[in-house]
């Protein structure tokens, strides 16, 4: 853009020739960083359940474990692209997962209804997820799949792994442990609940100013997912898992 020697173009002449070239001001897409062997767990994941239709995964119990921030930046960082540039690399901000926080929950939920959210004191140990596992994923998954045609999803974090393994294996015939890959959060569709979450929580006046109100929040907002909200999520599986395969593993819009 030449404007005349010595002449700098002001910020809203800039923004009006950028919108004119096609570009528009969006946050980079937050993506998790994923290895090469990331990707490859991903794809073989998508691979073997190419063929799963809404119908498979409704009979998925998804859990996840989240902690929430007390105090948090809101990552207000835009970038200028054009509208099919959104998953182009430079348009990201990968993410690491885990560290820092205040307060941690465990949730489940499927397409049939919401889980319990459980408050995880300090972090989430193998002492800890063993004794949720027996308190709460076998008595549930008995409830809502009793013919034992239920799966069960949890990622691959070291404290779901070893003699979490073991224990699942007591309950075979119950219901079904679903193998899944690590850092797969546009794979596990609780991750959209969790941002329901955080959504409604950002939209509380006061906020949260201590744990014990911030994690009253985090359950109440939890509890008031609506259904519909949660079983459209589910039923976006067949199409994440076709996205999946079409990025060969890598990041999706998801």
């Amino acid at each position: 853009m030449y404007l005349g020697c010595g002449h700098i173009p002001s910020g809203r002449q800039i923004s009006r020739t950028l919108h004119r070239m096609g570009y528009e001001s969006q946050r980079p897409v937050r993506t998790p960083l994923l290895s090469a062997v990331t990707k490859i767990k991903h794809l073989q994941i998508a691979q073997e359940h190419k063929d799963w239709t809404v119908e498979h995964w409704k009979k998925v119990m998804w859990s996840d474990e989240l902690r929430f921030q007390l105090h948090h930046a809101d990552g207000r960082v835009r970038i200028w692209q054009k509208q099919h540039e959104s998953m182009q690399p430079t348009c990201m901000s990968t993410t690491l997962q885990a560290g820092g926080g205040s307060v941690m929950v465990w949730g489940m939920f499927s397409w049939h209804d919401l889980g319990p959210l459980i408050h995880v004191e300090q972090r989430l140990n193998r002492t800890t997820y063993l004794s949720i596992v027996a308190d709460q994923v076998h008595p549930i998954m008995l409830m809502v799949y009793p013919n034992g045609d239920g799966f069960f999803q949890q990622d691959s974090a070291p404290c779901h792994c070893a003699h979490i393994v073991e224990c699942f294996q007591e309950h075979e015939g119950d219901f079904t442990l679903l193998r899944w890959p690590p850092q797969s959060p546009d794979l596990n569709p609780i991750e959209h609940l969790w941002d329901e979450v955080k959504r409604a929580i950002r939209q509380l006046v006061p906020q949260p100013s201590n744990f014990t109100e911030l994690d009253s929040a985090i359950h109440q907002a939890w509890y008031q997912i609506p259904r519909i909200t949660f079983q459209h999520i589910v039923e976006s599986m067949p199409r994440r898992i076709a996205t999946v395969l079409k990025t060969k593993g890598g990041p999706t819009k998801y």
